[in-house]
């Protein structure tokens, strides 16, 4: 199945074995194009998709749907109508601050360290190449929970948690997977609301660094920060799997790539950053014109549709040179995929480090490389590529 099949198929191209030849020739082309059969727009070159994620009228929801009619009424929607990252407008900027400063302040040593551990003693027993998956998972969600002040024992719980949670960010759900994603919804406020009660008497946790942002900004709304630090697990499931499990594609398929960091250790973290460029976990984002405005000579109107393909965006040829090449070395490399502009994602340095700890970890112990895959699909998603690795 060549580039040729994803032709009107856009929701599908983070799924295909390889979408990026069909991505260079929409980065070739006209900056916005308009796919008639679903009623809306496509952005893909470096400077369309950074244009799009930096206008004001661009927002990250219908503005008459703030939160999906799936879920509304529902635990895991009172957690979605908080997130700083799912919503606009003024009373979200001081959350927005209050997050980004937390995160700015993370001892990502720490993490690092906290997350080859509990990388190494999730590999376990009869750890095989479909192991990888689970593991890929688990292991970031265990390393953020780990941080944010659950006990060791309750790390594998709070994994399965956020993997039911999730499907309430997805329009693939079914109804069972959303009461699911409710539930887990329910739990994970309650431990938070536990943890954050207990963070005052250890003043050096992370937990109490939050709070203390939080109260620096001017932020007061208890239930908004328990639904943000739910928010901060799953931003960490998805899209750091999928950065772990396309690392370990191309640690399978890049000639010389495993003989490099097996030499050069230091350079697993050049090799998680390009990975970020040259495939990385969140292939799209959507947003949705608010107000009459103008792009690339486009008139937009209130209500129109646009995905901004951020895995053509780090193949730009004008923004990343070379962009087919798999290359260690690259410098002032452009990663789109962390988004830009408001919405620009503030744990970037955190799930490098976590994606990058992980994978060392796995190195050592020596299970890749008696294991390493050949085979592998994609999950079938709208916007994220994350490998399903086989035996």
């Amino acid at each position: 199945m060549n580039a040729d099949h994803l032709r009107g198929k856009i929701l599908e191209a983070p799924a295909h074995h390889n979408p990026y030849p069909y991505y260079a020739g929409l980065v070739a082309g006209r900056a916005l194009v308009f796919d008639a059969p679903r009623q809306l727009w496509i952005a893909s070159s470096a400077a369309a998709v950074e244009a799009v994620l930096g206008n004001p009228a661009c927002h990250v929801r219908p503005p008459a749907e703030p939160v999906p009619k799936a879920i509304i009424g529902s635990p895991a929607g009172e957690v979605f109508g908080y997130l700083v990252r799912m919503n606009e407008g003024i009373r979200h900027d001081v959350p927005r601050l209050a997050l980004q400063r937390f995160l700015a302040a993370v001892d990502l040593g720490l993490v690092r360290q906290r997350t080859q551990v509990l990388a190494k003693s999730a590999l376990g027993n009869g750890f095989r190449a479909s192991s990888l998956s689970p593991w890929a998972f688990d292991v970031p969600v265990m390393a953020v929970a780990d941080l944010l002040g659950f006990g060791e024992a309750g790390l594998p719980q709070v994994a399965l948690w956020m993997a039911d949670f999730v499907a309430c960010l997805s329009p693939l759900s079914t109804a069972a997977q959303l009461a699911a994603a409710s539930d887990a919804a329910t739990a994970l406020l309650c431990w938070f609301s536990v943890l954050t009660r207990s963070a005052s008497s250890r003043p050096q946790s992370a937990l109490a660094r939050v709070q203390y942002e939080a109260a620096q900004a001017g932020w007061h709304d208890a239930k908004a920060l328990l639904a943000n630090l739910v928010g901060l697990l799953s931003q960490t499931f998805e899209a750091t799997a999928g950065l772990v499990g396309n690392s370990i594609v191309a640690l399978a398929t890049q000639p010389g790539l495993l003989e490099t960091v097996g030499r050069e250790p230091d350079q697993l973290v050049q090799m998680v950053c390009e990975v970020s460029r040259h495939d990385p976990s969140i292939h799209t984002t959507r947003r949705f014109v608010s107000g009459a405005t103008q792009m690339a000579g486009v008139s937009l109107q209130p209500g129109d549709v646009i995905v901004a393909l951020l895995a053509a965006a780090g193949r730009d040829p004008l923004r990343n040179p070379c962009p087919d090449q798999f290359l260690l070395g690259r410098s002032e490399r452009y990663l789109p995929g962390f988004g830009h502009g408001t919405h620009r994602c503030p744990g970037q340095a955190l799930a490098c480090t976590i994606a990058t700890a992980a994978l060392k970890a796995l190195l050592e112990s020596g299970r890749l490389q008696a294991i390493m895959p050949r085979e592998w699909r994609y999950r079938p998603s709208v916007n994220a590529r994350i490998p399903v690795f086989a035996d």
